[in-house]
């Protein structure tokens, strides 16, 4: 659900088909970190279009293949975590003796926060700076960016020694990780970020907040409008399975709520975290989902990260809701569509979007 403008890509944060045409495939400022993401992101990534048009490939220092982890300890003396100088109480400083390496993620709190302990699942809202620990250059950081850092905690798409580095930390912490190869980019490395093969990295992350999704829509049941394409859910996992009836499509944007949730309103801005499911209202054929990965998605919302009829339909609705939309090409991916995921330039798509929380 990402802008032509942003740099990163996106993962839970969102699938690319829910981005407008000409937005980054991957994870974008406001999401997640470019140079957080796991080099097998793109195994992940569904073949499908989101609300987010795509175009250009995706500025990530993803491979187009998983690498295989290091086998065994990095090579160089192992480093002291405690040997690590973090200096400034804005954007912090890091000097590390170089090469720096580690055997396994190790953390070291600078600042303990006064909030609860951070779970796996949890939604966190973080600034970061990242040190690659063979030379001690930054490679990437969020500090003085406009836009939060946000991402699940434990979702497989990101390097693994945030979630192994993060869980248990309280909320407002300042903490030092240290995260081995075989927790981050193997062997593969990241060369867009000057990331080799074997290199340890450096994170300093300020843990802004932590909060508990839902895990699916939850509130009081709508009686749709007849007409409209129909629902049924899975009573164990709650994924939509959408039905379109054989009739003309709509020509103008249809928001219809089915449940509608307790929560506050979504407002312009924000960042969501949602699962949705789509299909295409000529074929019935589904073109991608967030339910199908297991992952809920994350993005801004009404300011033109994601395809018109999101922004329009989505702002204003209830954290709980599940929505469905019926997109025309004009509120969708236009006369261009979205060959990847089968989307002509004439087809108007149906989605079903349960909102799970803001972050």
């Amino acid at each position: 659900m990402q802008s032509t403008n942003s740099p990163e890509p996106t993962r839970s944060a969102l699938s690319r088909y829910l981005m407008p045409i000409g937005a980054a495939v991957a994870v974008a400022v406001g999401a997640v970190g470019i140079f957080l993401i796991s080099p097998d992101d793109s195994s992940n990534t569904p073949a499908a279009a989101d609300p987010a048009p795509s175009a250009a490939p995706a500025a990530t220092p993803s491979a187009t293949a998983a690498p295989t982890p290091a086998s065994s300890a990095p090579a160089g003396k192992i480093g002291d975590i405690n040997a690590v100088k973090v200096t400034g109480s804005g954007e912090p400083a890091v000097d590390a003796p170089t090469p720096f390496t580690v055997a396994k993620t190790t953390k070291r709190v600078l600042k303990p926060g006064a909030g609860k302990p951070i779970v796996t699942g949890q939604r966190l809202t973080i600034d970061y700076v990242g040190v690659n620990g063979k030379d001690g250059k930054t490679f990437d950081k969020s500090f003085g960016k406009p836009d939060p850092v946000t991402f699940t905690l434990g979702d497989q798409n990101l390097i693994k020694g945030m979630a192994t580095g993060l869980a248990g930390v309280n909320v407002g912490s300042r903490v030092l990780l240290a995260i081995p190869s075989v927790d981050g980019y193997g062997t593969a490395g990241a060369p867009d970020a000057g990331i080799g093969p074997n290199d340890t990295l450096l994170f300093v992350i300020d843990v802004k907040s932590a909060t508990t999704p839902l895990i699916r829509a939850a509130g009081t049941a709508v009686a749709p409008k007849a007409g409209l394409p129909t629902v049924t859910l899975d009573k164990a996992t709650g994924k939509p399975t959408i039905t379109v009836p054989k009739t003309a499509a709509p020509t103008s944007l249809v928001v219809q709520p089915l449940i509608t949730g307790k929560g506050a309103k979504v407002a312009k801005g924000q960042t969501i975290t949602v699962h949705y499911t789509g299909v295409i209202w000529a074929s019935g054929k589904e073109f991608d989902s967030s339910w199908t990965s297991g992952t809920p998605a994350s993005f801004g919302i009404g300011t033109g990260k994601v395809i018109p009829g999101w922004d329009k339909g989505l702002v204003g609705q209830t954290i709980g809701s599940q929505v469905l939309l019926a997109i025309p090409p004009a509120d969708g991916y236009g006369a261009a569509g979205e060959k990847n995921a089968g989307i002509s330039g004439t087809d108007t798509l149906v989605f079903v979007v349960d909102i799970l929380g803001v972050g």
